[in-house]
Order: structure tokens, then C-alpha cells, then sequence
């Protein structure tokens, strides 16, 4: 792709890199939330992906594209879990060595599943700045190469197979309701989605606490936010002010963004263990909150809820209801 924003063409190119290690995950309807909402929807279920999350189709496109040089040097992340978990089980099958920068606040288990598959955790400050700032030192020092968790034209290809296999499921889709962070999965999907359909609505959804995409939307420009504690933890961290890709294509391609509450999350997620029997983690559920809310409109006849993760410990996971008052 040399450094150029990626096509659809690129996403076809990076599905079988992907699939030699990552899985096609099903879409199912939900029977509750077509009722609730007045209209068929349909959760595509990244929450069964290999290591929990959708994340590990961009790290395998991106480790099968280095050249042997680059895989000898080592690869270097920062992550709040499920990037560096990707990372790390991508990096194990390929043999290359995975070094992962994590700040205080990322959970002691999703520290720990980065380290059973082999990974060297380092813990890096208070912050995801913090520990973005370690990677690059690591870069600068030991000419590792930096796999960055969203803003790169192959972690985005990677993670647009997501929307290939949604227009395979569902080729009549009228709205896709993707959870929002950096931008790297709702940059993909929603690429394959207008390239193919331009009239397919593409919806992205932040929790309300620090979502950087969504005041750098509003403002014009990437900008820095305060970083605030989430139970959506997967979607805290900035977009990043020297942002090439994610940015323009979110603003391109995306037709708007809402935001809920860690309240509305945590309802949510408690709806998806009720009526699915899935555990999914607060950044996975955020798609489920913004159509529960009822905030959503004009979103056609068919619907699919991108289920982006379920790395979520029972005990934390307990813990969130209890805060929040759901039994």
C-alpha cells in the first residue's frame, strides 16, 4: 500500500492473511432488540473471534506484510488489551517477538492473556500516552517496529474483512452500527460497505467519557481529550494529533456518531448475557446501548450491531453490575 489510504481492493488482498490465523464470525438475529427496536437487527459477533476481539484480523494482516528484516527486529504496541492480545497471538505463530507497553490501568487479566501467549508486557505510566511514549522509545532504541492499533492502512484493511463478511451475510443491510475509538475497525468496515453500497448507513458509537474521534469530529482536526475511566476501557486513548488515516476516513465514509453512558453500557451488556448467553466487554456492547437508548433513527429495515469483543472477566464483569444496580 506504501503509506497511501487503503482501497477496497487492499481488503480483499488481506483476507487470506487473515484467515489463516483469525475465523469468519456468524451473524445471528436478536430476536429482542428487532422487537425493541421495530426492525429486523442482526449482532455480528467478533466477540467469538480468536482472542476475543476483531482486532486480531488487523494484526494479521499487518505482521504478514512486514519483510524478514522487520520481523526479526521485533514488534512493539502500546494497548489497553485486546490490540496487544492480537499482537501477541499473531506474533507467537509467526515467531516474532512481541513487546507490548500497557498503562496502570489496563486489568491484571488482560495483562496476564498477553503474557500467556508470550508476549513481554512492559507497564508504562499512568496513561495510554505514557505508554505510547515508552513504544517509541523502544522504536528509537532498539529499531523495533511499531505496530500501531488503528491509524495503519493495513490494520484498517485487515479489520474491513469485517464488512465483506457482512455483505455476505446480509447483502440487503440498511444500517451498521459499529462501536468507535481510533477509528481502525469503523474505517475498514465502513470502506468495504460505501465501496460496494453507498447508501448503506454507517453508524459509529463512543461512550461519553473522553471520545477523542468525536470532539476531533466536531472540532475539524485530530485533537488531544482527558482520558477518563470507562467500563468501555477497549475504547479509551486519543486518535492521536499526527493521525493519517483514520481521521479522514471516518470523516469520509461515516454518517454520524452518538455516544451513551457507562450506564447505558452496562445495561447492555447485562442485556447480551440475558437474552444471547454472551459475555461481551463494555467497548463490544456500545452498539447494543446506542439502539436500546432509542437515540437512533432512520436507520432502515435491517440492522447489524458490530459485537466487537467479549475480553471481559466474570469478576469484572460482576463487579459492573453490582456498581450499576442490575441484578
Amino acid at each position: 500500500m506504501n503509506n497511501s489510504f487503503p482501497v477496497l481492493h487492499d481488503v480483499y488482498l488481506a483476507r487470506p492473511r487473515v484467515y489463516s490465523v483469525a475465523r469468519r464470525t456468524p451473524v445471528i438475529e436478536s430476536p429482542w432488540l428487532s422487537e425493541l427496536s421495530d426492525v429486523d437487527v442482526f449482532l455480528k459477533l467478533e466477540n467469538l473471534q480468536k482472542t476475543g476481539s476483531f482486532k486480531v484480523r488487523g494484526a494479521a494482516n499487518k505482521l504478514f506484510s512486514l519483510s524478514e528484516n522487520e520481523k526479526k527486529r521485533g514488534v512493539v504496541a502500546s494497548s489497553s488489551g485486546n490490540h496487544g492480545r492480537a499482537l501477541a497471538f499473531v506474533s507467537k505463530k509467526l515467531s516474532i517477538k512481541a513487546t507490548i507497553c500497557v498503562s496502570e490501568h489496563v486489568l491484571e487479566y488482560k495483562v496476564d492473556a498477553m503474557r500467556r501467549l508470550g508476549a513481554e508486557v512492559i507497564v508504562a505510566g499512568e496513561t495510554q500516552d505514557d505508554a505510547m511514549s515508552h513504544v517509541l522509545k523502544l522504536q528509537e532504541e532498539k529499531g523495533m517496529v511499531r505496530v500501531r492499533p488503528f491509524d495503519d492502512p493495513y490494520i484498517i484493511a485487515g479489520q474491513g474483512t469485517i464488512g465483506l463478511e457482512i455483505l455476505e451475510s446480509l447483502p440487503d443491510v440498511d444500517t451498521v452500527i459499529v462501536p468507535l475509538s481510533g477509528g481502525g475497525l469503523i474505517s475498514g468496515i465502513s470502506l468495504v460497505l460505501k465501496s460496494i453500497n453507498p447508501d448503506i448507513k454507517v453508524i459509529g458509537v463512543s461512550m461519553d467519557k473522553g471520545p477523542a474521534m468525536y470532539h476531533s469530529l466536531k472540532v475539524g482536526k485530530p485533537v488531544d481529550v482527558q482520558e477518563e475511566v470507562s467500563i468501555a476501557d477497549g475504547l479509551l486513548g486519543g486518535i492521536g494529533l499526527d493521525n493519517r488515516y483514520t481521521f479522514e476516513m471516518v470523516k469520509r465514509y461515516v454518517d454520524d456518531v452518538v455516544l451513551v453512558s457507562d450506564e447505558e453500557i452496562a445495561e447492555a451488556m447485562a442485556f447480551s448475557l440475558d437474552k444471547h448467553h454472551f459475555v461481551i466487554e463494555g467497548a463490544g456492547a456500545v452498539g447494543i446501548a446506542a439502539l436500546r437508548s432509542g437515540r437512533l433513527r432512520d436507520i432502515g429495515e435491517k440492522v447489524i450491531v458490530v459485537v466487537s469483543g467479549g475480553n471481559v472477566g466474570m469478576s469484572r464483569l460482576f463487579q459492573i453490575f453490582k456498581d450499576y444496580d442490575i441484578v
